[in-house]
């Protein structure tokens, strides 16, 4: 459905220099600066699939959400969706995708929610009878009709962004941009949002990008995920792999009978590790140990067996990297080598 060759974009502006002076050079000084924004990205996304495309402030998503929108065009490389370049055919790509990006909205302000829909209803030459059963669908999942004659500009925050989803719908597109589509909103309305797509997915088969820093979302919603850093791409994967290849770490909980019993444990000695490799940490006041371990390197029987002939264990946790740590991890360092947490 997407397939993105080699794609670049650069912003060149006039050089800024401080002072008043500066500012009188600049008036006549013709030196450019250049922001590479984006460099050689390429991917493709099949028909259906819902893809997490997530990167640190600045990273390159939304000017790579605007590329393949068409509303931008690549300084370098190319970029079909649908078999459509978007920059080349704009009106034509514009029938197959719908956008949402949640810092801006396609309504129009002072209408009623219903009249908005109107509009966009003649835009996208949408059948009267196509209309309807989109609209039945629509009121369904994002229960739109609670406040669909209400004008845009009285709609709460969630609301707004459920009609910002259905507009973008209303023409059952082929690819759905997702552009921070839960940002501000409560856990009760980011759920409802959350099994909308999911349910547009499953039913009309539809591709979703999905670009958020919320990492729940992308965790109850993508299946792959494509993380950019200064407008590289580092990596594109499955959730699964990406928790196995820098998700190392894991952590054991236990409560036990006498932490005293532990204080002359080394791990280093006694599992043949470094201290980046293996911590151990004791709280004395409620009787916890804590072993923070590589998983490449230890297995939790050999962990619990060192445990159980020094002290009686009473409870075990056992808790993998989370997510969101892996991906800070990755934004802080920007590659897989050091990035591993």
């Amino acid at each position: 459905m997407i397939e993105v060759k080699h794609i670049s974009k650069d912003f060149v502006s006039a050089k800024k220099y401080p002072g008043f002076k500066g500012a009188v050079k600049g008036l006549f000084s013709n030196e450019k600066v250049v922001k590479h924004a984006v460099e050689d990205i390429s991917f493709s996304i099949p028909d259906g699939e819902i893809v997490g495309y997530i990167g640190s402030n600045g990273a390159g998503k939304s000017t790579t959400i605007k590329m393949m929108t068409g509303i931008l065009k690549p300084t370098g490389g190319e970029c079909l969706v649908n078999g459509i370049n978007p920059s080349k055919k704009r009106k034509e790509n514009a029938q197959n995708i719908g956008v949402v990006f949640g810092q801006r909205t396609q309504l129009w302000w002072d209408l009623p929610l219903s009249e908005s829909f109107s509009i966009l209803k003649e835009i996208y030459n949408v059948s009267d009878e196509d209309y309807q059963e989109q609209m039945k669908f629509l009121n369904r999942v994002l229960e739109l009709e609670k406040f669909f004659h209400s004008p845009v500009r009285t709609l709460s925050l969630g609301q707004r962004m459920r009609a910002d989803l259905g507009a973008a719908l209303l023409h059952n597109p082929k690819v759905l941009y997702l552009d921070e589509p839960t940002i501000g909103l409560d856990l009760v309305v980011k759920d409802n949002i959350r099994d909308a797509i999911r349910e547009i997915n499953r039913k009309y088969h539809t591709t979703v990008i999905l670009t958020t820093h919320d990492i729940e979302d992308i965790e109850e919603l993508c299946s792959r995920i494509i993380i950019i850093d200064e407008g590289k791409k580092i990596y594109d994967g499955s959730l699964e792999n990406l928790k196995e290849e820098y998700g190392t770490m894991r952590t054991v909980t236990m409560e036990v009978k006498s932490v005293e019993k532990l204080q002359k444990l080394d791990p280093e000695k006694e599992f043949g590790t470094t201290p980046e490799q293996c911590r151990l940490e004791l709280d004395r006041e409620n009787n916890v140990c804590q072993v923070t371990f590589d998983k490449h390197q230890i297995q939790v029987p050999q962990i619990l067996s060192c445990i159980m002939e020094l002290t009686e264990v009473k409870d075990v946790q056992i808790q993998e990297t989370e997510l969101a740590e892996i991906v800070k991890a990755i934004y802080r360092h920007g590659n897989g080598e050091e990035s591993k947490c």
